[in-house]
C-alpha cells in the first residue's frame, strides 16, 4: 500500500499520537514536505567561527530560496550547547513554536538532545537524498560517537583528526603519538597543542588517550569516573605529563583554539599544526596563507574520526522547511561544493563513487598542494561520557599551566 499523506493521516487519527509524532510520519510524503515548507523560515543554529563556513550557509540558503522557497536564517552561534539548553528550555515551558528548526551537532550534544528526547524523527533516512550517502565506506554517518543516530540527524561532513607541517622543514613526519613526543623533544618549544575544553584541544588529548591505553574496548561503552580513573587516567597524563616541558611555552600556556595554533605555525613560531579536516591544509596552502611545500598526514594506527550532522528539535515551528534543507545540503551539488578546496573543503559523506552523469561532475579527485599524502584508518571516536571526564581532569590537572 502507497504510504500517502491521507494514510498518514488516517494513522495518526486512530493512534491519538502527539503532533510531533504526526510530523515524524508524515516525512515519508516528500512531496508534501516540500509544499509545506514553501514559505517557511528555517532558523539554523550553527557555528560560526569561519569565514568560509559562513559563507557557505549564505549560498545554501539562497539555493534554498530559489528552489523551494524557503528561507535559511543563520543564527551564528559559538557553542552548540547554547542552542541545546535552549530546546531544553523551550521543550520544558510546552512551548511548540521553538526558536531552532535546524541544529548543527554531533557528539554529546547530540547524545544528550537523544537522551531527552528533544529530536524531531527519526527523519534523515526518509530524506529523498539520503540514498546517495556511504553508510559502508563511512559507517560514522549511522554512529555519533557510538551511539547510533537513529535516523534523529542526518550527516552532513566528514572528519578525521590530520596532522599538517611545512614539508621542508619537517622531513619526517611523527606518525604516532610517541613519535610526536620524541619529535617535541628534539624542538622543544615547537609543538603544542589548545587547551579543552577547546574541541581540537579535547581531540588531541583522546587521540594520546586512544593510543597510550592498552584496553581498546573500553572506549565504546560509558564510563564512570571511578573507571576513569583507575584505567584511564594514569597512562593518559603519564604522556601527557612527559609531553608538557617541551611544548610551546613549556606547558605553562597553551592556545586557546586550533586557529592560534594554525597562526603561529604560518608565522613560524610552531613546526606542526593539526586540525580535524583533512582538507584544510590544502585549503590554507590555496588560500595563500601556507607554503606550497605544506604536508599533511595522518597516525599509521588512525587518528579519531566522526561525522558531523544536522538534526531538528522536537519542537521545531519550521520541521518541513528543515527536512528540505537538510536535505539539499546531501544533494551531489551541495556536497560537491562544500568538498572544495575554494569553497570550504570540508569531506563528503556522499559515496562518490556511486554518483553519476552531472552528479559526478561537482567532484575532482586531483591532490592539491597541502592534501593527505600519508593517510590513516579511521579511528571511532570514544563513547561521549569521556570527553567530560577528560576535559574535567584536564582542566583540574593543567588549567593554571
Amino acid at each position: 500500500m502507497t504510504f500517502t499523506r491521507r494514510r498518514a493521516l488516517q494513522l495518526f487519527a486512530a493512534a491519538g499520537a502527539s503532533p510531533f509524532f504526526a510530523r515524524t510520519v508524515l516525512a515519508a510524503d516528500w512531496a508534501g514536505i516540500e509544499a509545506a515548507a514553501k514559505g517557511q523560515e528555517v532558523f539554523f543554529n550553527a557555528w560560526a567561527g569561519a569565514e568560509t563556513i559562513n559563507a557557505y550557509i549564505a549560498w545554501a540558503g539562497e539555493e534554498v530560496m530559489k528552489r523551494y522557497g524557503v528561507k535559511l536564517t543563520h543564527v551564528k552561534i559559538t557553542d552548540t550547547g547554547e542552542a541545546v539548553k535552549r530546546v531544553r528550555d523551550e521543550v520544558a515551558a510546552a512551548r511548540k513554536d521553538g526558536s531552532v528548526d535546524l541544529i548543527w551537532i554531533n557528539g554529546e550534544n547530540f547524545k544528550t538532545m537523544k537522551n531527552e528526547k528533544l529530536l524531531f524523527g527519526p527523519f534523515a533516512e526518509a530524506l529523498p537524498n539520503f540514498a546517495l550517502v556511504d553508510t559502508k565506506g563511512k559507517p560514522t554517518t549511522l554512529q555519533d560517537f557510538t551511539e547510533s543516530t537513529d535516523g534523529l540527524e542526518s550527516p552532513w561532513g566528514m572528519a578525521q583528526l590530520t596532522f599538517f607541517a611545512d614539508g621542508a622543514k619537517v622531513t619526517k613526519p611523527p606518525l604516532s603519538m610517541k613519535e610526536l613526543l620524541d619529535f617535541a623533544r628534539a624542538n622543544p618549544g615547537r609543538v603544542t597543542y589548545s587547551a579543552p575544553p577547546d574541541f581540537h584541544g579535547t581531540t588531541f588529548v583522546k587521540q594520546a588517550m586512544i593510543e597510550a591505553v592498552a584496553g581498546k574496548t573500553l572506549f565504546a561503552k560509558p564510563i564512570t569516573k571511578p573507571d576513569f580513573d583507575a584505567t584511564v587516567a594514569k597512562p593518559l597524563y603519564d604522556y601527557l605529563d612527559a609531553l608538557k616541558p617541551f611544548l610551546w611555552r613549556e606547558g605553562k600556556q597553551y592556545p586557546k583554539t586550533q586557529a592560534e595554533i594554525t597562526q603561529m605555525l604560518a608565522d613560524g613560531e610552531l613546526m606542526i599544526g593539526f586540525t580535524f579536516n583533512p582538507n584544510e591544509p590544502a585549503n590554507l596552502v590555496a588560500a595563500g596563507k601556507l607554503p606550497k611545500t605544506t604536508t599533511a598526514w595522518q597516525n599509521s594506527g588512525g587518528t579519531i574520526g566522526n561525522t558531523h550532522f544536522v538534526a531538528i528539535p522536537i519542537n521545531a515551528k519550521a520541521a518541513a522547511g528543515a527536512q528540505v534543507v537538510a536535505n539539499f545540503l546531501l544533494s551531489p551539488e551541495a556536497q560537491g561544493r562544500k568538498n572544495d578546496l575554494k569553497v570550504w573543503g570540508d569531506p563528503t559523506v556522499l559515496d562518490v563513487a556511486r554518483l553519476k552523469g552531472d552528479d559526478a561532475k561537482f567532484f575532482t579527485s586531483s591532490a592539491a598542494p597541502g592534501s593527505v599524502s600519508i593517510p590513516g584508518p579511521t579511528l571511532l571516536e570514544p563513547n561521549a561520557s569521556f570527553v567530560k571526564l577528560i576535559e574535567e581532569s584536564w582542566l583540574a590537572k593543567y588549567g593554571q599551566g
